[in-house]
């Protein structure tokens, strides 16, 4: 059993396999059922959540100080 409390430097190796996992295409397991198809060609957005969506986007991409990532 290992001491999990204390911190733990990965290889090179596997930070190697972390960054290939990380820029390999990523797909769906599975087709949608036509049924799933049906419901997202069904659906409405609603205006002012697609508002909101919009205003929030712009307000995080000209975030400004703490927590901005560089």
């Amino acid at each position: 059993m290992t001491d999990s409390t204390q911190p733990t430097r990965p290889s090179v190796a596997t930070r190697q396999a972390e960054r290939a996992q990380a820029q390999a295409k990523h797909e769906s397991d599975r087709a949608a059922t036509p049924q799933q198809e049906e419901a997202v060609a069904a659906h409405q957005v609603d205006p002012e959540v697609a508002r909101h969506e919009e205003e929030m986007l712009k307000l995080g991409a000209n975030q400004q100080g703490e927590g901005r990532l560089p």
